[in-house]
């Protein structure tokens, strides 16, 4: 169940020094970034390039899962997790005090950055958005590019508004012969008004995925969404309204896309016709054939690899 509720959207203290040693366990810290403290975790070895993840959701840490697409990354970097505000560690440590805004979290971002490269006396480092990490992480190549060494984005937000009416319509056009599906799916509008349109949505995209909530599952389901709409709907709808294709035509810095040709919540064919047209001193695009939204867990092994072999190594 955990998982599934991850996936809609993917859409504590210590004190760390700098002399530590590379261990196979994270070492967290708390950082005070926009005016609360915020949780992060380190592994690897702090000599290394920094690479520092943004989170999907918005609102779902990823620290739990971080060995399954860091394990070989933490031996060449130092990678670099954050429970964003109103996410995971840093939501049991302390809520925001101040409402949730895409401005807030790009600036809570950018002060990270800085925060990480004196920490470690580094002048750059690698910047990774999965999904909604993509919002504040664009806006940081866009308007931080001296601070990293590249920007990686996976299952990038481009043209959020556009990605979920195409999703909506396709979702009908294979439930021709399913008037209940049809009459939720009309229900539907983009911007979401509420849950429950994000509800109907995600429930039968993953009925047409193979993978239906189960009837014990939906009240749960319901709630988690409803929790989560009274947070981060407003943000997340002005997120969705933005279009990459008008707004950011060029980066200042090397990127790299990774996308999945089955996903079906950030669409890959708007990746792609965004990626082809954007200018950036040096890009490259990895699709993969057999990974949907979660590319990142779904093609681990080869994620890193490429990291490690191409990405990496473009420094030396």
């Amino acid at each position: 169940m955990s998982n599934k509720l991850i996936a809609l959207f993917i859409l504590l203290s210590g004190i760390f020094c700098k002399t530590f040693a590379q261990t196979s366990q994270p070492v967290y810290d708390t950082l005070q970034i926009g005016g609360i403290k915020q949780v992060v975790s380190y592994k690897g070895s702090p000599d290394s390039a920094i690479i520092l993840f943004l989170h999907g959701g918005p609102g779902s840490s990823r620290m739990r899962q971080a060995d399954l697409f860091s394990n070989e990354l933490e031996k060449h970097f130092l990678v670099v997790q954050w429970d964003q505000r109103e996410a995971g560690r840093t939501a049991a440590l302390n809520k925001s005090p101040l409402p949730i805004t895409i401005e807030r979290m790009e600036n809570d971002s950018y002060e990270l950055i800085v925060a990480l490269l004196q920490k470690f006396n580094a002048k750059k480092l690698f910047l990774a958005g999965e999904s909604w990490g993509n919002v504040p992480g664009f806006k940081m190549a866009e308007k931080h590019p001296e601070l990293l060494h590249a920007y990686l984005a996976f299952s990038p937000v481009i043209d959020q508004a556009k990605s979920e009416r195409i999703l909506i319509e396709k979702l009908k056009a294979s439930m021709k012969g399913n008037p209940v599906a049809q009459k939720e799916l009309a229900s539907i509008k983009v911007p979401f008004e509420n849950s429950e349109q994000i509800y109907y949505s995600r429930k039968w995209m993953f009925h047409y995925d193979g993978n239906p909530f189960a009837d014990k599952d939906t009240a749960a389901v319901k709630q988690y969404l409803q929790n989560w709409s009274d947070i981060w709907l407003p943000t997340w709808n002005k997120a969705i309204q933005r279009n990459l294709f008008k707004t950011l035509p060029k980066i200042n810095c090397p990127v790299y896309f990774f996308i999945g040709n089955k996903d079906l919540q950030t669409n890959h064919e708007i990746a792609t016709s965004y990626f082809q047209k954007l200018q950036a001193p040096h890009k490259k695009i990895y699709a993969f054939r057999n990974a949907g939204h979660s590319v990142l867990t779904e093609e681990s092994a080869q994620v890193q690899k490429i990291i490690i072999e191409e990405i990496l190594s473009r420094l030396k």
